[in-house]
């Protein structure tokens, strides 16, 4: 239930503070005095569109701020919990600013939020409905929605919309895959060549480094036969090499640790010496024996990387991504071998999905039929009490193409006047008579129930919000409005817009909504009015813009035959 609204820069709204309560809860005021702006600041806090266009001129950015008590909503709590959401007392504040970019920010419980979260928030906390909504009853698809939600079978129309999902996915597989068969077939020839090419090459990753350094040495045999023959010579093969003078200073400083203990690290250090050169004259001996002139070898090495050269001028810029190609043809190769096996699987398959879907949408269909007779029955009792005794109202069931939503294409029907065959809503209803229509389907999807077939949760007040429910609506019909708002209010928060003081007389609470002049600019103010205060504003709906003594009188006559 919505217990506070705070509307900030918002239109022609600078700031209000609204307080609301249990019931039926009903905004008036002259035309175009900002009646509806309440309502719009409530869908946008609902993950509402946000436009820039909407802040106020002059202003940087507008914000709506409202709190709703949720103390026995248990699916708003699950919702909040996986995001680390709290309520404060039962009480949940939720904001939404409009910058001046056009761009939002949502809060809830003052911590960022997405807007998608507050649109999974909007439908456990209000229903808003305006006169968009009153069209969309002409809409099949709505009208299906509607009858489904009346039903209640979430789970079944989510169980057939997954198996539907899977038989239009692999019926699009299978159809992409007999549009390329042919060109991939054309394409295998290329693969398998590519393949055979490559695999005959044998190639082994970073054998090209290794060729091409093997390559520079037998080129260069003599150059490199020259230098490590003088490297060994002065390291280990001549008197005067580096390991024979080391010898002889490790023998000399042998004498002197004998006199002078302290040399002992410098002697150990020599020592060390001694076989580094060792190993390093033993490691040149043995590189100048694998060192000889191999004419036919290094004709190996360059028919080698000019192989190697040559794949990588076709399939990669190393070794290391010809292998990549290699494996990508490979699994081309293998979807193509494979790909008939797959084709009889996805038949297979589509078959058995088909089978699948074929029950669910039977069983839809059959729930659907079995509901529609309740809403038909529901609808009309709702109607009778709107002025509309007369009305019949009939869902038509017929079959339609397969969908997500199953495979009935459903209609509401009406007949306004006694004898007239049911007839499309578009077709027969009147302005006034949509109005009324809209309020009792949506009074029958949103509320409990009349007898056996309850819609509401115990517990849960959700708040329900009409926006020109009333137009095209007079006389007797407004006072049937007014009644049915006052008794879905019994259960549900209702806020509501009107023009109509048949229906603002069925008020728990009254609100005035009217332009004054400060500073030069237009502001919207809103003001809860007292008993007094609430029969003026009904006689000023009855008699226009001067308040009579007669219009007074009316008002309260009228005020008192609404709690009659």
């Amino acid at each position: 239930m919505l217990l506070e609204l705070v509307v900030e820069n918002y239109a022609v709204v600078e700031r209000l503070r609204v307080h609301f309560h249990a019931g039926l809860n009903l905004l008036t005021g002259e035309t175009g005095s900002g009646k509806s702006i309440v309502v719009d600041a409530l869908g946008l806090l609902l993950g509402g569109r946000a436009s820039a266009d909407t802040i106020r001129t002059g202003e940087s950015r507008a914000r709506v701020a409202g709190i709703f008590d949720v103390r026995e909503h248990a699916a708003v709590l699950r919702l909040l919990e996986p995001a680390g959401l709290e309520t404060e007392d039962g009480e949940l504040l939720i904001e939404r600013e409009i910058l001046g970019g056009g761009k939002s920010r949502a809060f809830v419980g003052s911590r960022p939020v997405s807007v998608a979260l507050l649109k999974d928030l909007a439908p456990l906390l209000a229903d808003i409905h305006g006169q968009h909504d009153q069209q969309l009853l002409f809409s099949a698809d709505a009208q299906r929605d509607m009858l489904d939600a009346f039903a209640g079978h979430r789970e079944l129309l989510d169980c057939a919309a997954g198996v539907y999902r899977q038989w239009r996915a692999s019926a699009a597989e299978l159809e992409e895959l007999e549009r390329s068969e042919q060109e991939k077939l054309r394409l295998l020839d290329l693969w398998l060549f590519e393949r055979q090419e490559i695999q005959s090459a044998a190639l082994e990753a970073d054998e090209d480094t290794a060729l091409e350094n093997e390559r520079r040495v037998l080129q260069n045999v003599q150059r490199l036969q020259e230098s490590a023959a003088t490297a060994y010579e002065a390291v280990y093969d001549r008197p005067e090499s580096a390991l024979s003078l080391t010898r002889i200073a490790v023998k000399r400083v042998d004498e002197l640790c004998r006199i002078d203990s302290s040399l002992e690290a410098l002697r150990e250090n020599l020592k060390a010496a001694d076989l580094s050169l060792q190993e390093a004259g033993y490691a040149l001996r043995d590189y100048l024996s694998r060192l000889e002139a191999n004419p036919g070898r290094l004709e190996e090495v360059e028919t080698r990387l000019e192989a190697i050269d040559k794949l990588k001028r076709k399939y990669g810029k190393s070794i290391a991504e010809i292998l990549t190609f290699l494996a990508e043809v490979g699994k081309q190769i293998a979807a193509v071998e494979h790909t008939g096996e797959r084709m009889d699987q996805l038949r297979k398959e589509q078959k058995r999905l088909a089978e699948e879907f074929g029950k669910l949408a039977a069983e839809l269909t059959g729930q659907r039929q079995a509901e529609a007779r309740k809403l038909e029955t529901r609808v009309e009792a709702e109607l009778a009490q709107l002025a509309m005794e007369r009305t019949v109202f009939r869902v038509s069931m017929a079959q339609a193409p397969w969908s997500a939503h199953g495979a009935d294409r459903v209609e509401f029907l009406v007949s306004p006047n006694l004898g007239e065959e049911p007839r499309a809503l578009d077709k027969v209803a009147s302005g006034g008579e949509i109005s009324r229509i809209a309020l009792a389907l949506k009074t029958c999807l949103s509320g409990p129930a009349i007898g056996s077939h309850p819609i509401g949760r115990p517990g849960v007040v959700r708040t329900l919000v009409f926006d020109e429910v009333d137009a095209g609506v007079g006389g007797s019909a407004a006072e049937g409005v007014g009644r049915r708002l006052k008794r879905l209010a019994a259960d549900s928060q209702v806020l509501c817009v009107t023009h109509l003081p048949q229906i603002a007389s069925f008020a728990d609470h009254h609100y005035r909504v009217e332009k004054q002049e400060t500073g030069g600019r237009t502001v919207a103010v809103i003001e809860e009015l007292d008993r007094e205060a609430r029969t003026r504003e009904v006689g000023r709906m009855l008699s226009g813009q001067k308040l009579t003594p007669e219009a007074l009188k009316n008002a309260e006559q009228l005020i008192r035959m609404s709690v009659a």
